[in-house]
């Protein structure tokens, strides 16, 4: 594959193994690399509250690499060059002092983008203490959805990252927004003179979509008893 000029960074992924990190996000990032996006100089933090080997933990990520990246994709060499990338941190999110071992970690990084796979409930919190020793300056933060359970929920996680982290350093997403049916709606509503002006907040209350999946909901009913 060919390099691109991407400038290296230290990826910290908070909540590395939860069901989205080990699912979606180690899968994508590994995509990366093999599409020679990452640069070699590019490290990755996985951050989680689980204790004991790391090297344990490392192999349950590299684990759930082989299972949900399509054998097609996986190759060899790409995927130890993945998994020499990564380390492994458990640290409590809620606890000052544990921001000090992962500034350590980080060293003299310049570019830090800090990815939080938890409940929003933590945003605050990893803010204040990335702040706290001082890595906040050099930091992108990346916000996964959903940001609150209403409109006040959402506004008060909003002020407590913008307390520390700026909009332009401040990432949202939502990776629903990428499926090609949602997608769809957009080209369906401007490209159709005759939705076009009618599909606005005006005339419609809400969207609900429901997508089939075969995926189950797991181990992630603590999720779902609160988002539905």
């Amino acid at each position: 594959m060919t390099s691109t000029s991407v400038e290296p960074c230290t990826f910290a992924l908070f909540g590395a193994l939860g069901d989205l990190a080990l699912r979606k996000l180690f899968p994508s990032l590994y995509q990366l690399d093999r599409a020679g996006l990452l640069p070699a100089e590019t490290r990755l933090l996985a951050l989680a509250r689980e204790s004991g080997e790391e090297s344990r933990h490392l192999a349950t990520i590299a684990e759930h690499l082989r299972r949900h990246v399509p054998g097609a994709e996986l190759e060899e060499g790409v995927l130890q060059r993945f998994l020499a990338r990564l380390d492994y941190l458990s640290m409590d999110f809620l606890q000052a002092e544990a921001y000090a071992a992962l500034a350590d970690r980080v060293g003299e990084a310049q570019r830090l983008i800090a990815y939080f796979a938890t409940p929003a409930a933590l945003y605050e919190p990893i803010c204040a203490g990335l702040a706290e020793v001082g890595l906040a300056e050099r930091t992108r933060v990346v916000l996964e959805k959903p940001i609150g359970h209403d409109l006040a929920s959402s506004r008060k996680v909003n002020d407590a990252v913008a307390r520390h982290f700026p909009e332009d350093r401040t990432y949202r997403i939502d990776h629903y927004l990428g499926k090609e049916t949602v997608q769809n709606l957009i080209a369906l509503r401007f490209a159709n003179s005759l939705f076009e002006t009618q599909w606005n907040q005006n005339h419609i209350s809400h969207v609900e979509i429901t997508v089939a999946e075969q995926v189950g909901i797991e181990g992630r009913w603590g999720y779902f008893d609160k988002a539905g």
